[in-house]
């Protein structure tokens, strides 16, 4: 499967405000579509925190196992590993993206289909603190060819 690197726009939800919650925006979020029986998927997004922070876990109403993980090379052997946070300086946009950190959508049991949102729930840590930030991704097809935003 040929890794598309075109982020596309899709709505993504800030967090709710509180007294201490670390302003955490979210853009560019969307997800691979699959094909029928292809259990696993992969989301991807731009993530910037107004302090330092981490993303350390996420999870979606639509999907019964979803985990970070990153993929880099080993040698010339590209490998992928769950990780236990991505590390979000203050400031710094940190792109999720096809060959990077993502968040992988398993066992899915049935397709993601284009046009389609998937509703995850990322889990930032800032400060001793967690919270949630919900996030919309949109369901964009994965073909071998250029694909262009409309």
């Amino acid at each position: 499967m040929k890794l598309n690197t075109l982020i596309a726009t899709a709505i993504a939800v800030c967090a709710a405000p509180s007294a201490w919650a670390t302003n955490v925006s979210v853009t560019d979020a969307w997800a691979r579509a699959t094909m029928p029986g292809q259990p696993v998927s992969g989301a991807y997004m731009k993530i910037q925190s107004d302090a330092d922070a981490r993303l350390i876990s996420a999870s979606s109403s639509a999907v019964p196992q979803v985990e970070v993980h990153e993929m880099k090379m080993d040698g010339d052997v590209m490998r992928m590993r769950e990780v236990q946070a991505v590390d979000l300086p203050k400031g710094k946009t940190v792109s999720l993206q096809p060959g990077g950190f993502h968040i992988m959508l398993m066992n899915l049991k049935k397709p993601i289909v284009a046009g389609e949102i998937i509703p995850l729930t990322l889990v930032i840590e800032s400060g001793g603190k967690r919270q949630n930030v919900e996030v919309k991704a949109e369901a964009r097809a994965a073909t071998g060819g250029m694909q262009h935003a409309h």
